[in-house]
């Protein structure tokens, strides 16, 4: 049974670009950003998660026009059309990658021609097409699909009637010792005083002190 072959599909137009020939193998990536801070007497930097990026598929693509003797560029320059600013667009198009389990959408990025077969006129009639797809990502998909927390790290919180310090550092480290960090981060000179009413600022974890820098963990 023949292996179905990979689609690309315009998204915004719909039209459907079949490969040639299915890739021999494909390479899909994905990786963090991470921030580094730099702490007086920790053994080593703390680090911070800042963002994801996107994935990235690469993959090489064979084309071969030798049995009609056609020009191979007629099809290669479908796949390299998709770097092109799309004139209703003002961008180049977004697409979806589809074959079988793999669907991405996505958009082209990057794609390296090798002409390695020519007619004897030099009409190039089979080629070698290398190509990065990058993840596409828009803000109003991001908050459909995804249940996305906030990107502060630290969270205000209103004191309700007789709860305590203790208490918040309970609900937000899950750890009631820990509710010096938020007195040091609100400047609480009496932490049992009566908070109700009042917006504090829950920190995250380590903190470190304004002034003595000393670190919590």
């Amino acid at each position: 049974m023949a292996l179905t072959k990979a689609q690309i599909v315009i998204e915004h137009s719909g039209e459907e670009l079949e490969v040639m020939f299915n890739p021999e193998e494909y390479t899909l990536s994905k990786d963090n950003n991470f921030a580094s801070q730099t702490i007086p007497g920790l053994s080593g930097p703390v680090l911070q998660f800042v963002h994801g990026n996107q994935r990235t598929l690469e993959m090489e693509l064979f084309f071969d026009t030798t049995s009609t003797r056609s020009d191979v560029r007629a099809e290669t320059s479908k796949i390299t059309g998709l770097l092109a600013i799309d004139s209703e667009l003002h961008a180049p198009p977004v697409v979806r990658f589809a074959w079988g389990p793999l669907d991405l959408r996505c958009v082209l990025v990057r794609a390296s021609q090798k002409f390695v077969k020519f007619r004897g006129s030099g009409v190039p009639v089979r080629a070698r097409l290398n190509v990065t797809f990058n993840e596409y990502l828009d803000p109003e998909r991001e908050l459909r699909e995804v249940n996305r927390q906030s990107a502060t790290y630290s969270k205000r919180h209103v004191v309700a009637h007789g709860e305590t310090l203790s208490e918040l550092a309970g609900r937000y480290y899950e750890d009631p010792a820990q509710w010096r960090a938020i007195a040091l981060a609100n400047r609480l000179d009496d932490p049992q005083a009566d908070l109700a009413g009042r917006a504090l600022t829950v920190p995250p974890l380590p903190f470190v002190h304004p002034e003595t820098g000393e670190v919590l963990r």
